[in-house]
């Protein structure tokens, strides 16, 4: 066989094969983002922690806050509008809104680490809930792009109020 005719018939071979891969990673991302399983974990959450309040949900810097810190740390998974993206489910999804912020807040800080979803017990706590605060306000908008235009807010770690001298 003819050296080029060699080297064609490979060439033909290793296209067939990257588009076949290709094709298989995307219909596994579409099947992960519309398979019910993936919030399967947010039905796992204890209920003790289940029935927890959010203490920053009327904070009114806590949704931009949330999102900078959304934009820092889960977009390159979740996506920029946290729709979904190859790696995360959309945190739009009803299973997430329907959710209690108790739940959020543990599957934040607990993670699911099989399905690679970081745990994210390190970050400060009032961190997190300002998380849960933007991840709920998305509900808000589910047919809307999250809005680009809210004011970044301080990433400063919020610490509890200091004990008055006595």
């Amino acid at each position: 066989m003819r050296p080029d005719l060699i080297a064609f018939c490979a060439s033909v071979v290793f296209l067939g094969i990257s588009l076949a891969v290709t094709q298989q990673k995307e219909a596994a991302a579409k099947v992960s983002k519309s398979d019910p399983s993936v919030y399967a974990e947010l039905n796992k959450v204890p209920e003790k922690a289940r029935v927890r309040r959010n203490p920053m949900e009327t904070d009114p810097d806590a949704v931009a806050a949330g999102r900078n810190l959304f934009e820092r740390h889960c977009a390159e998974c979740h996506g920029d509008t946290a729709e979904g993206g190859r790696k995360a489910p959309s945190l739009r999804a009803e299973e997430v809104q329907n959710s209690t912020a108790g739940a959020i807040f543990w599957i934040l800080s607990n993670g699911v680490v099989r399905r690679g979803m970081p745990v994210w017990s390190k970050l400060p706590e009032p961190q997190r809930w300002q998380l849960v605060t933007y991840i709920k306000s998305l509900g808000v908008r589910l047919t809307q792009p999250a809005n680009p235009s809210l004011p970044k807010a301080d990433l400063t770690p919020l610490t509890a109020p200091a004990s008055p001298p006595h």
